[in-house]
């Protein structure tokens, strides 16, 4: 029986170490864009609170532009990796806590982000808890990783027939989408949202390079690859190996288009 989101979302916590080793940090476009939106970001620093902080990936950039930051997570071992990697920043709280059972003691945060976390929590519940942790006209700020066509296609077109064998859960025929026919509307569905106004979708495309080692070590911190069984698993990532060493360079270039989404609270 595949794995409910109760226990996905708690599989990165298994190596967080990994998991901040491996994972890209997003662009700095991004959190221009994101900058943009707060009105009163130029005199005062923005009180964030930041769902689903991982191991720091997000946090940093916000931290090093003077906000305050409350970042939680529910891995207590992603926030004490989070805490080793930020003690530098005296602007910086990291809490571990289940944000859908924990309240902070204050709220009218002028931001909230959530960086490839969002999906984690309850689709019937997420939007309206949000918003009762933000100012009127605070923003809500929301990250997704799409990965589409770019370079190394042959690669992944081959991939696929790997993940078809070892990984059942696989669609047949999956292809990655080309930027430009992404649908107009958020991968959250943030303009849905009866408690937000002006919603907004940026995208920022983005070329990352892989060895295999270095491939195989991010692929090791995707939920969907840890719930497999551990012999699929490893064969899975040994035909993806073999793949990516049969390239000219021993490398892939996987291409990624980060969404930002973002609206007003009423």
């Amino acid at each position: 029986m595949p794995e409910d989101r109760f226990t996905l979302r708690t599989r990165f916590n298994e190596d967080a170490l990994l998991y901040h080793r491996a994972r890209p940090t997003y662009p700095p476009a991004v959190f221009d864009a994101i900058f943009n939106r707060l009105p009163h970001a130029a005199w005062a620093p923005p009180r964030v609170l930041e769902i689903g902080c991982g191991t720091g990936q997000a946090t940093r950039p916000l931290a090093e532009r003077g906000c305050q930051v409350l970042a939680v997570d529910l891995g207590a071992d992603m926030t004490e990796v989070t805490r080793s990697n930020l003690a530098a920043f005296a602007n910086v709280e990291v809490v571990h806590a289940d944000i859908e059972q924990w309240d902070p003691r204050k709220t009218n945060f002028d931001l909230v982000l959530s960086a490839t976390a969002f999906h984690w929590l309850d689709p019937a519940t997420r939007f309206p808890r949000v918003a009762r942790l933000l100012r009127p006209g605070g923003v809500l700020a929301l990250i997704q990783t799409i990965h589409i066509e770019g370079r190394s296609e042959t690669f992944f077109s081959d991939a696929q027939r790997c993940y078809e064998r070892w990984d059942p859960a696989t669609p047949p025929g999956l292809r990655r989408p080309r930027l430009q026919d992404l649908p107009v509307n958020s991968e959250y569905g943030i303009e849905q949202a009866t408690e937000f106004d002006e919603a907004n979708v940026q995208r920022f495309a983005v070329d990352f390079r892989y060895t295999a080692q270095q491939y195989l070590d991010l692929l090791r911190t995707f939920s969907n690859h840890q719930a497999l069984p551990a012999a699929s698993l490893e064969r899975l990532l040994a035909c993806l190996r073999q793949r990516i060493d049969a390239e000219p360079d021993h490398s892939i270039t996987k291409s990624v288009a980060f969404e930002l989404s973002s609206a007003l609270a009423r």
